[in-house]
């Protein structure tokens, strides 16, 4: 079946369908922009205290959080886990990227 055989109606809808998904993910993108904003601020306050850049423990409570959350949302809580593991390795790089920088004063000026 090639795109022109599609009812127009069945069309529409999945015009319709994408359009949602397209605006979903713009919105993922932008929350995902001012997480990473906050967990810069995170890092800089950590590394002017000389705190460690991973949390074991408070990743562990973050990943049982986003799991129950999951399964609430009816979504895999293995899928939330694997995508959570990956923005906290994201945010550990982050961080001990800051930690070898020097301090540099405000932390809210460097988000």
């Amino acid at each position: 079946m090639t795109p022109s055989d599609i009812d127009e109606s069945v069309r529409a809808e999945l015009n319709r369908l994408r359009e949602s998904i397209d605006n979903i993910d713009a919105a993922v993108v932008h929350m995902l922009a001012e997480r990473f904003k906050c967990t810069q601020q995170v890092g800089h306050l950590k590394a002017n205290h000389k705190l460690p850049p991973a949390d074991p423990t408070r990743e562990t409570e973050q990943i049982a959080r986003l799991r129950r959350l999951a399964e609430n949302a009816k979504l895999d809580p293995a899928f939330a886990e694997k995508l959570l593991n990956f923005i906290i390795a994201e945010v550990i790089r982050h961080h001990e990227r800051i930690a070898g920088d020097p301090p540099t004063g405000d932390a809210a000026s460097e988000s």
